[in-house]
């Protein structure tokens, strides 16, 4: 890759890495509706025109049967559970149980006909992955550290990235994504916006919570996808995808350096295993003509 490209791919994974930490703060004075409606606003208010200048704003719109389903499994669903867990949980431990995205995406694949899944370096990755997660899940959550319904509403989450992409991958693939993620985002904060009255904070929230959530709407939800989508045209989809692995890791360092998070055992035992596991797992397997 070019330094460009090198660039490009440690920063997404650097701004793909904060958002546990970004919510993680500003979960202290607002609810997790607010902080939701608050990011997918920020994020259509940069992506739609965007979307526009492209002129792909129209084709995402014809194609609500499926963006309105994808913002749900992408947005409406994860990003309130990802949110409320915070509420009892690090955003470090968050960050590694988002890593099994991949994990999950390669099971749905195998239910959709993906032969290629059952090759042996691919099962044994989804193997090492769920070890990895049971570890996390099982020190975590026994030691009283962590809320095991809080892991639970992060690994649905989890669940429901990888069913939204794989669903929107399939049916218009030929839509840009920008466009997709940008309407998304709108009907997303058309369906928070009644909640924001009914959770609206009592008091003004502090500048440290209100620059988070602005940084959280602007470079994970927003720049992010711009980055990420031109990085993948650069160097493909296969190499792209890699920096999933790289923003777990700065989402646990993160947590430990900045929030003083505790590196505990659980995930230390689970982070390399959950890592290795999804990079096998997701990995594509070339097989010879028959």
């Amino acid at each position: 890759m070019s330094r460009r490209n090198w660039f490009l791919f440690f920063f997404v994974g650097f701004i793909w890495g904060i958002p546990y930490l970004l919510i993680k703060v500003a979960v202290e004075d607002l609810s997790p509706p607010v902080i939701v409606f608050a990011r997918v606003a920020i994020g259509a208010a940069i992506l739609i025109p965007i979307a526009v200048k492209h002129g792909s704003l129209m084709p995402a719109i014809k194609a609500w049967k499926y963006v309105i389903p994808y913002a749900i499994g992408e947005m409406i669903g994860p990003w309130f559970l990802i949110t409320a867990a915070e509420q009892k949980m690090t955003s470090g431990l968050t960050g590694l149980l988002v890593a099994t995205v991949p994990i999950w995406t390669t099971i749905l694949a195998s239910l959709h006909g993906d032969k290629t899944v059952w090759h042996h370096k691919r099962l044994l990755g989804i193997l090492i992955g769920f070890i990895g997660i049971i570890l996390v899940v099982g020190i975590e959550s026994f030691s009283g550290r962590q809320s095991i319904v809080a892991i639970a509403m992060v690994l649905i989450a989890s669940i429901g990235y990888s069913w939204a992409v794989t669903m929107i991958t399939a049916k218009v693939p030929h839509i840009e994504p920008i466009s997709i993620n940008g309407v998304a985002m709108v009907f997303t904060a058309i369906v928070y916006l009644p909640f924001v009255f009914l959770n609206a904070p009592e008091h003004m929230p502090s500048a440290k919570v209100l620059g988070s959530v602005l940084v959280l709407g602007l470079f994970p939800t927003a720049m992010a996808f711009i980055l990420f989508f031109q990085l993948v045209k650069d160097i493909g989809t296969a190499r792209g995808s890699l920096v999933t692995y790289l923003n777990t890791a700065f989402a646990v360092v993160l947590g430990v350096i900045i929030l003083r998070e505790p590196f505990t055992l659980g995930i230390a035992l689970g982070l390399p295993l959950v890592l290795i596991g999804s990079y096998f797992a997701s990995r594509k397997t070339v097989t010879s003509a028959q």
